[in-house]
């Protein structure tokens, strides 16, 4: 296999489309670094596994020797992507932005390599433009090539409101690319139309088009959802070793492979020899193990995975207690508390519906017998160890 060839089986390992395959051939062959773009809005602080899909597809566009620009969308940010919405996002404030992107900054290093990473905010060339300059990017493109996006196409048909501005953020994204000279734009499946105009826009601006490669939205622990704080389902990179450890042991087996393909940095070969392993009868809980202590020795250290491993065997094996589990005293009235208000209190649950639904489930123990009683009241004065679910522990005092 040519070192061409070799590299097109990595950079397309796990992504969805690449347009166009034969441009980034082209480019490979040069053998200059490309300049690879990726666009992060930071519209939240704490990044999860689904946000390093990319990240890792940048780390792997590294090791062939490529370079990283990591796109804070700080002017973007203000104006709030539409993409896959069906309304108006709101913008976020310039000190909302600069906190979350200072987040952002020290998080995504833990994946990519700082020495060939330039850390890039589009209001670095975003704020010298002019009105005047913006109305002529803004005479590039037509109303009804935008009304060809999806959301946009849907909102409209359904007379839902679609602000002006909102038209600028492709635009504007695409405009990034011109400012970077992007030779290939990595971004999730939802954002092809605002990748697409990077090319666009290079085009109109006499550059190279970039080339452009998505990758999949990787499903959250549910299976069904795309991985998301707001949803629950999702493993935060900057989570407990123990939390993340627990969190991919408990995902299926079917979607254990859909998280390996896409998170893993196994070679493919060995990913493959797993495969076969457990078409012959291998447990899919030892493949399991392997990709949890990858994923966490990734974001915590090696010492911090096998003391998860270690963890998570006594707990689940020989039912031993967590070392680190929660001291809490909560403060009971005359007449106790109510279980469901408890789990709430103590942060074990998010609300007293998912408290009582957990105890529907038989997911609560106390002192290790399991509960199921959704009126039971604890009196002043006892202290008891919880359990809720398979990994969430604390030892509460009422007082």
């Amino acid at each position: 296999m040519s070192s061409t060839a070799h590299a097109l089986q990595i950079i397309k390992r796990g992504c969805d489309e690449l347009l166009v395959e034969e441009e980034l051939q082209q480019k490979l062959k040069t053998g200059r670094p490309l300049r690879v773009k990726a666009g992060f809005d930071p519209t939240a602080p704490d990044l999860h596994l689904g946000h390093t899909v990319l990240l890792n597809k940048m780390r792997q566009l590294q090791d062939l020797g490529h370079h990283a620009l990591f796109l804070i969308g700080d002017f973007t940010g203000m104006i709030g992507d539409p993409s896959g919405k069906n309304a108006t996002r709101p913008p976020l404030s310039r000190k909302e932005i600069a906190e979350n992107a200072k987040t952002y900054t020290g998080q995504v290093f833990k994946i990519l390599k700082k020495e060939q990473t330039e850390v890039v905010f589009n209001s670095s060339w975003m704020d010298k433009f002019s009105s005047a300059d913006m109305i002529r990017l803004a005479a590039t493109y037509t109303v009804a090539r935008m009304l060809e996006r999806d959301d946009f196409g849907k909102r409209y048909k359904s007379n839902q409101a679609i602000a002006i501005h909102e038209f600028l953020y492709p635009l504007v994204q695409g405009y990034d690319s011109v400012a970077l000279k992007a030779d290939l734009e990595l971004g999730g499946t939802d954002q092809k139309f605002n990748l697409l105009m990077g090319r666009e826009m290079q085009k109109h601006f006499g550059q190279v088009p970039q080339c452009v490669l998505t990758m999949p939205l990787l499903e959250g622990l549910d299976g069904i959802n795309k991985m998301s704080k707001s949803l629950g389902n999702y493993v935060g990179i900057t989570e407990p070793p123990q939390e993340i450890f627990g969190k991919l042991m408990s995902v299926s087996d079917e979607l254990m492979w859909r998280y390996i393909d896409l998170l893993s940095f196994e070679p493919l070969d060995e990913i493959a020899h797993w495969k076969k392993e457990v078409q012959d009868g291998r447990n899919p809980r030892d493949i399991k193990v392997i990709f949890a202590q990858e994923i966490v020795t990734r974001f915590h250290g090696k010492k911090a995975a096998d003391k998860a491993l270690t963890d998570f065997e006594a707990r689940f094996k020989q039912g031993a207690l967590p070392d680190d589990m929660p001291d809490i005293t909560l403060h009971a009235g005359d007449s106790g508390m109510g279980i469901a208000q408890m789990l709430k209190q103590a942060g074990l649950t998010a609300s007293t519906s998912e408290a009582l639904r957990m105890l529907e489930q038989g997911g609560v123990k106390l002192d290790g017998e399991k509960v199921s009683d959704k009126s039971l009241k604890l009196s002043r004065g006892k202290t008891v160890v919880v359990q809720v679910g398979k990994r969430k522990f604390a030892r509460i005092k009422l007082v």
